[in-house]
């Protein structure tokens, strides 16, 4: 429920800085993320065609609807302003953009331009350009969970770090989470 930053100036001095990344008391239960069913409601795509498909289907104070079909398998990202625009990932078309899909139902969701824009905005240019991929998996009630997977590697230029038996370590990987609320129907359809 911390995150501690530790910032090494010199070989005799450190800065720890810690930062609580959570309250438990003030965390909703809506927030708790459960898969929808046995069969898990997931895809795994390049970062760099996610966040280009979350870019192009903009349209102003609007949302987009992510459906995720079994047969063909493929995943649609549309919106809708003044008319819309729909891009398709195709499980079988290419294997290279999609590299993975769990579906065995249809399912549709709406969510909000900018909660979903606010999943990649500020995704570093590593990520983007290695290109290691991002996997989306909707949960009980619709929410979606988006996780890009990052690589975390140690800085070499200002203090590199070298473990007692001379080697330096090797870069880590992480994900980076987002959590985002589907929006809610008007109708009882």
């Amino acid at each position: 429920m911390q995150l501690l930053l530790k910032s090494i100036d010199s070989s005799d001095a450190c800065i720890y800085a810690e930062i609580r990344t959570r309250i438990p008391e003030t965390i909703s239960w809506d927030y708790d993320f459960e898969p929808a069913g046995s069969t898990p409601l997931s895809f795994t795509c390049k970062s760099a065609a996610l966040k280009e498909a979350i870019d192009d289907v903009e349209w102003p104070g609007s949302s987009i609807q992510i459906t995720l079909q079994p047969s063909p398998p493929s995943v649609n990202f549309m919106g809708e302003g003044h008319g819309y625009l729909q891009i398709d990932f195709m499980y079988y078309v290419n294997t290279d953009l999609l590299t993975a899909f769990h579906c065995d139902r249809l399912v549709s969701h709406r969510y909000r331009y900018k909660f979903l824009r606010a999943t990649t905005a500020n995704l570093p240019s590593s990520v983007t350009k290695d290109n290691r991929g991002s996997k989306l998996t909707i949960g009980r009630g619709g929410m979606l969970k988006v996780q890009h997977l990052v690589s975390v590697a140690r800085s070499t230029n200002t203090h590199p770090y070298i473990n007692s038996a001379g080697y330096h370590q090797p870069s880590r990987i992480a994900y980076i989470e987002f959590f985002v609320k589907p929006e809610a129907d008007n109708d009882d359809s």
